[in-house]
């Protein structure tokens, strides 16, 4: 399938007119690149997008993360209207803020672990993300200098976990094989790539 910011715009708005989009898949596969595509695709008013690099507590902060954003964003949003989450300041170890988003405005969640049993409910479109292993280890090594190199067996044991537990392949509406793509410059902030 081609990879098309425009068409996972399409398919959300048919979903609803102020959807939630999850895009989650592994370290690597290009969450980050594609949802800022989605973004610059969008018509109108830009949906609002949560990272959930902002949300990880840490290195060891995947599974507290994936139920920060159901407890605190998600559940809230659906039931009142208004949910929120903390920003995590890597270089200090702690919270940094806490943001809020609101209903009624169209929202872009991407990162590792955003795709759960519990959150799949509460959102209207699923995307998911793959690219081989070896192809995701270079991106995501090469994209933080350094800065995950020591962290990257656990996180993936973090993530094996995770995705052990919760199949979230097994909830995606469109699933997507990058390994090909979000290669050359500037391809995704196109809107269009296709392998």
């Amino acid at each position: 399938m081609r990879l098309d910011a425009s068409a996972v715009v399409r398919a959300a708005l048919a979903a609803s007119r102020a959807p939630v989009v999850l895009v989650d898949g592994p370290s690597g596969a290009g969450k980050s690149t594609f949802a800022d595509a989605i973004v610059a695709a969008w018509p109108g008013v830009a949906p609002q997008l949560v990272r959930m690099d902002d949300l990880y507590p840490g290195w060891a902060g995947l599974e507290p993360a994936s139920h920060q954003v159901v407890r605190d964003l998600l559940l809230p949003l659906r039931s009142s209207g208004v949910g929120h989450w903390r920003r995590w300041d890597w270089a200090a170890s702690r919270v940094r803020d806490t943001r809020v988003a609101r209903a009624g405005h169209p929202l872009v969640i991407e990162g590792c672990g955003c795709l759960t049993r519990a959150s799949a409910s509460l959102a209207d479109l699923h995307v998911w993300l793959n690219a081989a292993d070896d192809v995701r280890k270079r991106r995501a090594l090469d994209r933080d200098r350094g800065a995950f190199d020591a962290h990257w067996d656990m996180w993936q044991r973090q993530w094996g976990r995770l995705v052990a537990r919760e199949s979230p392949v097994s909830l995606a509406d469109l699933v997507f094989d990058t390994t090909a793509v979000l290669a050359a410059p500037g391809a995704a902030a196109r809107g269009t790539v296709s392998p």
